[in-house]
């Protein structure tokens, strides 16, 4: 669920030429991180030796590495490098602090936010804040996990009819992880990257910290509230995930909620039968889009240059489907396809193998996940049948059902840390249904619901003025709504389709 895949969530250039270093030095009256683990202090007296990230970027994007624990149990053990960036503020006489900032994922790396946000933040969020960027542990320019992994091995979910190589292809991920990056695989969650983000607190000279998280970054600052609450001081979690469901329930959402945009967008492309010509019925558009499907598991459909079978259709329309528009243009872009017109490529995005490597690490290395194969079979059949669009994808076998146990129990999400949850109604990606159980877990939050908002990502991406200011107040002021607030979805928000299939994201 990362906020770079924007669609589905921001996209974060490579940044080619990154020399970040670090020397010793003192980090200021900042508090050193408090954990079970034991003397930190090491960490806390690092000092970030700041230099251009790039020769492409600007003098004032600036790059450093601070190092933590691999263990935090075992604080003088083993040590692995964080990649941090900045920008600092712009208006050094009104500076508040640092704002730290996730794009999502998990795997999404973060060292080029702070530059590539520099256009879309309102000029008061830059003015106050010093904008840090940073890629999580095993991401990126950070230590990274490296699985080894071909093309084929990197995909996140696979359709129950190939169940059985399913299987086999689920073992080989995970085997194939712990041959190569074992060490490290045991310590790659959102709870040791929640430690780190106050590791980079101290180093930075900071007593709290502000935070703007996107899409799995909503389930890392709401962990970072958990474990250093008197530490967070503005944090708003944009496109929320439920803390409850992390993380198998999380993408079964995928199923369920997608038959309900799915039977949004039909009734919306039937009332606009004159301009698809996909149906002039719920149930017409539907049948359109199931015989498309089944024609091409019979025989690709060639879409520009790409053949498309059922299956990867389903892939890159379930997450489409919430922002009807472009479903609506895409199928019948689809249709003309099947009728042997020539047709533009269907958009899209790749992923790259370290981040699908960083992404099973976090999302197995979480929390455990049922080991029984014979449990995903049956549970993938069912929802086949109950949610045809996505059901099977969502529920089928991963590498997480051979991966070692968990050397923590999740974090259980429970305070009254102030805290503003943003959230777009239809919402391919996190479901309204998840940012309100974010909503009752963060006791002391308030919620900003766009009404008939679309897509994944709302602050400073969907532009919706209502939420996009009330958002920005609370940057500014640190004072939350005096209640809930609900925006109104307008006509000239930027609806833009998410349609990787890959992101929770």
């Amino acid at each position: 669920m990362r906020r770079r895949r924007l669609a589905p969530l921001l996209a974060v250039a490579v940044i080619a030429g990154l020399t970040p270093t670090l020397a010793a030095g003192t980090a200021g009256a900042a508090p050193v991180p408090a954990d079970e683990s034991g003397d930190l202090g090491a960490y806390a007296r690092q000092h970030p030796n700041w230099q251009r990230c790039g020769a492409d970027t600007p003098a004032s994007f600036e790059c450093a590495t601070v190092r933590v624990p691999l263990d935090y149990r075992n604080p003088t053990g083993r040590a692995i490098d964080v990649a941090i960036s900045r920008i600092k503020a712009a208006n050094p006489a009104e500076r508040h602090g640092v704002l730290l900032l996730n794009p999502g994922g998990p795997g999404g790396p973060g060292l080029g936010l702070p530059w590539e946000m520099d256009a879309t933040l309102p000029q008061p969020v830059k003015d106050r804040y010093d904008r840090i960027g940073f890629d999580p542990r095993g991401i990126g320019r950070s230590t990274p996990v490296r699985c080894g992994l071909t093309h084929e091995e990197g995909t996140l979910f696979r359709p129950y009819r190939t169940f059985d190589s399913n299987v086999a292809w689920a073992r080989t991920v995970a085997d194939k992880c712990r041959a190569r990056a074992g060490d490290l695989l045991p310590y790659i969650t959102t709870r040791n990257t929640a430690r780190d983000m106050d590791v980079i607190r101290t180093v930075l000279g900071e007593r709290r910290i502000s935070y703007l998280g996107v899409s799995y970054g909503t389930a890392l600052g709401a962990v970072y509230t958990q474990l250093f609450p008197s530490r967070a001081d503005r944090f708003v979690l944009d496109s929320a995930v439920d803390p409850d469901r992390m993380w198998r329930e999380m993408f079964r959402l995928w199923g369920s909620e997608g038959e309900a945009n799915f039977r949004r967008w039909a009734q919306w492309t039937a009332e606009r039968s004159d301009t698809y010509h996909l149906g002039d019925t719920p149930a017409r558009v539907t049948a359109t889009f199931r015989d498309l499907v089944a024609r091409a598991d019979r025989e690709p459909i060639v879409v520009g240059t790409t053949p498309l079978d059922g299956v990867r259709i389903r892939e890159n329309y379930r997450p489409m489907f919430a922002t009807v528009a472009e479903a609506a243009k895409w199928v019948a872009i689809l249709k003309q396809a099947a009728a042997g017109e020539p047709t533009p490529e269907l958009p899209g995005t790749s992923v790259d193998e370290p981040d699908i490597s960083g992404t099973w690490s976090v999302l197995c290395g979480d929390t455990r996940w049922p080991s029984d194969p014979w449990r995903y079979r049956v549970e993938s059949a069912l929802d086949t049948i109950r949610y045809p669009l996505y059901g099977d994808h969502a529920s089928g076998i991963t590498p997480c059902a051979f991966w070692n146990a968990p050397r923590e129990p999740l974090t259980v999400v429970d305070n009254r840390v102030p805290t503003l949850i943003v959230q777009n109604e239809w919402d391919s990606q996190t479901p309204l249904v998840a940012a309100r159980s974010m909503h009752r877990a963060l006791e002391g939050s308030r919620m900003i619901t766009v009404d008939g908002g679309e897509g994944h990502g709302v602050y400073t991406y969907s532009g919706n003025r209502c939420a996009d200011e009330a958002t920005t107040a609370y940057l500014v002021t640190g004072r939350l709504p005096a209640r809930d607030v609900t925006c109104q979805a307008g006509p000239d928000d930027r609806r833009v389709a998410s349609v990787s299939p890959a992101q929770p994201r």
